[in-house]
């Protein structure tokens, strides 16, 4: 029997109340609650600075560093190879959040993915290894994928365990709104350095310096782990009650049906997801997500490239669009997410899921026709926010579809495998602009994604503002029951 696991402050996942001869006062977290939350929102930018590094502060160097022969899709290559780790990651580390606890597993990734960027930031050049360099780099960035996915699979459930119910919306737009933000940051990092230092001595060292700041963050944030957070109160109970020990008794209530918290490994592993238990609640997230995933190729990836392509703007000016777009769609996102909490989350992702497929081909066409850098910049920052900025509550959304004991399986796999076939966009987009026409197959992707995420949304359930007000395990348990659809 493993030793018993650290204690806590006698508090429910979501708040204490103190009593009082006056008014019921409002719900107050604990400093470790609080800590949870910080990290949360905090690590979420760290990760995405993980994740946006090699697709912006590498490519103007990938030349020197793997050689002038390599082929153009090579940068694109790259930053495939980090989204098909973050499924292998979603799995593995979800699975051992659920079974170990969400702040042990987070720190043990969050570890991983400091090592990798520190190893990218040493890599050799081609004139020591060759071809080896760009090899060692996708095998590092696909171990990368791994550990970024570990960390959101615990870190950002855990975020939500420790959210007083009303406040989860909000929690989870300000947390994934750091993804735009982390995008911006890394634009504008490597903007600068290319300007102070010039395109060779970047190529050559400046690179590397934007790799080494992203691992001391994450080491930083390692440190803010180890000294400050600590597991909710219903994980660490699961967690015992899983192990045999005798679980803690001022922990609060634990599951609305109290058999989840021990159903036996093979009920809350990855076979339970696929296609037992669990299985209706992770192919209905996974449509959903799918659709989201397809939205931010088209509308951030695939949207920059075309904005320098048929716009006639400058490299600088095309950074400087997509830069404000994504300041517009963090703060959309955030919103998005708070919003969510009156609407319904339901509600809110089948609305977004219409204005994507009805809008965002006509904001899209409009984008790629502009010919100044004010028009594009606003056009691009409409097209984001009525398409990836419903983002926002996905978080929340995802931590209420699973319960506790399978909560960090359901986040990871859902959100991770989901990405897999818009990933692939290098390798069957070309053959759908061959047969539709180059506008038309990205169009066709945007139309896509905007269904899955209408059809996605539709076929969950409706966790409107008085449902979603409780625990998150009976939200979840409300939900694997059909009710409110």
């Amino acid at each position: 029997m493993r030793s018993r696991l650290p204690e806590s402050p006698p508090t429910t996942a979501a708040a204490v109340h103190t009593p009082s001869a006056g008014p019921t006062p409002k719900p107050q977290l604990p400093p470790e609650g609080r800590a949870a939350l910080r990290a949360g929102v905090v690590g979420n930018f760290i990760d995405n600075v993980h994740v946006f590094l090699p697709l912006t502060a590498l490519t103007p160097a990938l030349a020197v560093v793997a050689g002038p022969g390599i082929a153009a899709t090579t940068g694109a290559i790259v930053v495939i190879a980090m989204m098909l780790g973050r499924p292998v990651g979603g799995m593995v580390f979800g699975r051992i959040s659920d079974r170990l606890g969400r702040t042990r597993t987070t720190k043990v990734a969050i570890t991983g993915t400091a090592a990798c960027a520190l190893l990218i930031a040493a890599m050799p050049t081609h004139e020591l290894l060759g071809v080896g360099t760009i090899g060692l780099i996708l095998a590092l960035r696909f171990l990368g994928g791994i550990f970024v996915a570990g960390e959101y699979s615990a870190a950002i459930p855990l975020a939500m365990e420790w959210s007083a119910p009303r406040r989860r919306g909000l929690m989870s737009g300000l947390i994934l709104s750091m993804a735009p933000w982390a995008q911006a940051a890394i634009a504008f990092a490597t903007a600068v350095l290319l300007l102070i230092l010039g395109p060779d001595a970047y190529a050559a060292w400046g690179w590397r310096a934007l790799f080494v700041l992203g691992a001391l963050a994450s080491l930083g944030m390692l440190a803010y782990y180890r000294r400050r957070v600590v597991d909710a109160p219903t994980t660490r109970r699961v967690i015992e009650e899983r192990e045999g020990q005798e679980p803690s008794t001022d922990d609060g209530p634990l599951l609305a049906d109290e058999s989840l918290a021990d159903e036996g490994p093979a009920a809350s592993g990855i076979a339970a997801m696929l296609r037992g238990r669990w299985a209706r609640a992770f192919w209905q997230v996974f449509t959903l997500m799918t659709g989201l995933w397809l939205l931010t190729n088209t509308t951030v990836i695939l949207l920059t490239a075309q904005l320098g392509q048929d716009t006639g703007l400058s490299a600088t000016s095309v950074s400087i669009a997509m830069g404000i777009a994504s300041c517009a769609q963090a703060l959309a996102m955030a919103l998005a997410g708070h919003l969510s909490t009156s609407t319904g989350r339901r509600r809110l992702f089948v609305l977004w899921g219409i204005a994507a497929t009805v809008l965002g081909p006509v904001l899209w066409w409009m984008s790629v026709g502009s010919s100044t850098l004010a028009g594009a910049a606003v056009l691009a920052a409409a097209l984001q926010v009525v398409t990836v900025a419903a983002y926002g509550p996905v978080s929340a959304y995802l931590s209420e579809r699973f319960p506790t004991s399978v909560r960090s399986t359901g986040y990871g796999m859902g959100y991770s495998l989901s990405l897999i076939l818009p990933a692939l966009y290098p390798f069957y987009l070309p053959g759908l602009s061959a047969l539709l026409g180059a506008h038309a197959a990205v169009l066709g992707l945007l139309v896509l994604g905007g269904v899955l995420l209408i059809v996605g949304a539709a076929l969950g359930p409706r966790l409107s503002a008085a449902e979603i007000d409780r625990d998150l395990d009976v939200v979840a348990d409300r939900g694997s029951r059909g009710s409110g659809r």
